[in-house]
């Protein structure tokens, strides 16, 4: 069940892939999931792609956990490497979650 996400900061990444090495980036994308998974104030991720587009929001706690996860070493060494390799562009948002709720089939 999706949680109430009031009061959190997302990152919203949209990005078309290059198509230039799917194996590495696959690998990468699952390391990225992992590793921010571990990081103080991550509270989720929320994922969608259609052929070379893809959207993913990240959720934090607050504004300073999504810039530090931007900072951490690894993932701006990932994210070079999306530059250089595997992204034809990328367009990212960061914003406050004013309000949040959740709907699902019973």
């Amino acid at each position: 069940m999706a949680e109430d996400r009031t009061g959190q900061t997302v990152v919203l990444f949209i990005s078309e892939r290059s198509g230039a090495d799917a194996e590495g980036y696959a690998l990468a994308a699952a390391r990225m999931d992992a590793l921010a998974a571990q990081q103080p104030g991550y509270r989720g991720v929320d994922h969608v792609t259609e052929g070379s587009l893809g959207i993913t929001l990240s959720y934090w706690a607050d504004e300073s956990s999504a810039v530090a996860w931007r900072a951490h070493p690894e993932h701006a060494e990932t994210r070079e490497a999306g530059r250089g390799r595997w992204y034809a562009w990328y367009r990212l948002h960061v914003a406050q979650i004013g309000r949040s709720y959740h709907w699902s089939r019973p």
